[in-house]
């Protein structure tokens, strides 16, 4: 992919795909990131699976033509794996993101979303920006998750701005 734009929305992707890892690995067991405490409607373990699932399939498979098939209902109804199976998830999404967005085009970008979202149709960048939001979104509500969960306070750098430039461009 040439256009900055794009590279920016896959580091930033990838980076907060880097971030679910370290907050699954900062979990004590494997049964934390399934409690979901009164007033919380998704465990972390639900929403690391939402979040994989999701851009597997709308960059992997829609955009890049990856052979993943995405079981929506399964990435809120599966439970009780353990945090080495959450991470191995995570780690098949980043893989496939950053095979995925190498494949993208400029041309993929300027058009028009392949498919329809929520009965709407978006610019490609528009969508994968979208995309991008919701990540951080799940991310931010799987870290408090975590924090309430542990009773921990420790951060994990979930959002590090270091790793907005991974070629160490000054």
């Amino acid at each position: 992919m040439a256009s900055q734009l794009g590279n920016t929305i896959k580091v930033m992707m990838l980076r907060e795909l880097r971030a679910l890892d370290r907050e699954i690995a900062a979990y004590p067991d494997d049964e934390s990131p399934w409690q979901t405490p009164p007033g919380i409607s998704n465990s972390a373990g639900n929403l690391a699976l939402h979040m994989a699932g999701n851009l597997r399939h709308f960059v992997g498979h829609t955009l890049a033509g990856s052979s993943y098939i995405r079981n929506r209902d399964a990435e809120f109804t599966q439970k009780n794996l353990p945090r080495s199976e959450l991470r191995a998830v995570v780690a098949g999404a980043i893989a496939e993101l950053d095979a995925a967005f190498d494949k993208i085009t400029d041309e993929q970008l300027d058009s028009e979303f392949p498919l329809p979202v929520m009965e709407n149709r978006f610019r490609t960048s528009d969508f994968l920006i979208h995309l991008a939001v919701h990540l951080s979104y799940h991310l931010g509500q799987l870290d408090y998750h975590r924090r309430l969960v542990t009773g921990s306070a420790e951060t994990v750098n979930t959002v590090s701005p270091r790793e907005l430039n991974p070629e160490g461009r000054s």
